[in-house]
């Protein structure tokens, strides 16, 4: 009786699993597409920072320090490792 319920757990493990096998490689590519934009977009965002920082009278070494503290929290794998 045991074993009759866990080959029936297993069946539909593996029913579940073929569902969603074929939606994962556009899952995959949709997700290195965002992360690719997002990266982009964060690097644009730091050089209109530091473009800001140094038209106000900062140096160029305070405002490089300061944009690379603004980027640090975009990192999107640092982001994630903390939630590890």
């Amino acid at each position: 009786m045991e074993e009759l319920l866990h080959e029936k757990q297993e069946q539909r493990g593996s029913k579940v699993v073929g569902l969603f096998l074929p939606f994962l490689p556009k899952l995959f590519f949709t997700l290195v597409v965002m992360f690719l934009r997002f990266e982009r977009r964060a690097k644009k965002a730091g050089k209109v920072f530091r473009k800001e920082l140094m038209k106000q009278g900062l140096d160029k070494h305070t405002a490089s320090e300061l944009t690379a503290m603004y980027l640090k929290g975009s990192e999107l794998r640092s982001f994630i490792q903390n939630f590890r």
